[in-house]
Order: C-alpha cells, then sequence, then structure tokens
C-alpha cells in the first residue's frame, strides 16, 4: 500500500472533508454534498471554488471537468435547476 498520498482538508457548503487526490472532479465535489447524485444525472449543479492552486485561486468547476486541490481549499454547491 502506498503511502505517499497525502490527505488534504478541502470543504464543501461548509462542512470538512479529508480528500486523498491531488485532483477533484466536479462529480467528486457535487457527490461529497449531494450522496446520491449519481441517481440523477438530469439535475444540474454549480460548482464554485475558492482558495485554490496558484495560477487559478478561484473559479468555476465544469461538469467533466478537474482542479487541483490544496489544503483549505472552499467549494460551493448548488442546484441550478433542469438544465
Amino acid at each position: 500500500m502506498k503511502e505517499d498520498k497525502k490527505m488534504v482538508t478541502i470543504i464543501v457548503e461548509g462542512t470538512p472533508h479529508e480528500w486523498p487526490k491531488d485532483e477533484i472532479t466536479y462529480a467528486e465535489v457535487v457527490t461529497l454534498e449531494v450522496p446520491n447524485y449519481s441517481q440523477h444525472p438530469e439535475i444540474t449543479y454549480s460548482v464554485k471554488y475558492k482558495n485554490g492552486h496558484g495560477n487559478k485561486p478561484e473559479g468555476v468547476l465544469s461538469p467533466g471537468a478537474s482542479v487541483k486541490v490544496k489544503e483549505g481549499e472552499v467549494f460551493s454547491v448548488s442546484e441550478t435547476g433542469q438544465s
């Protein structure tokens, strides 16, 4: 078992989550906030982040995209309704 993956704490909608990766995807962020997300693909969410990495410390995470995570990064997830 590899021990070189370090955990970071990210904040999703005010809740801290330990995350073992260098990156997190749109679907992974939404699933942390909405555990049954995968059963409801018709619902779209707006995912924003701040306190992120260097050249892009804040922005919007689009479906299918991923972003590098860092300690203390903050994500907000809000339902946008039907697309």
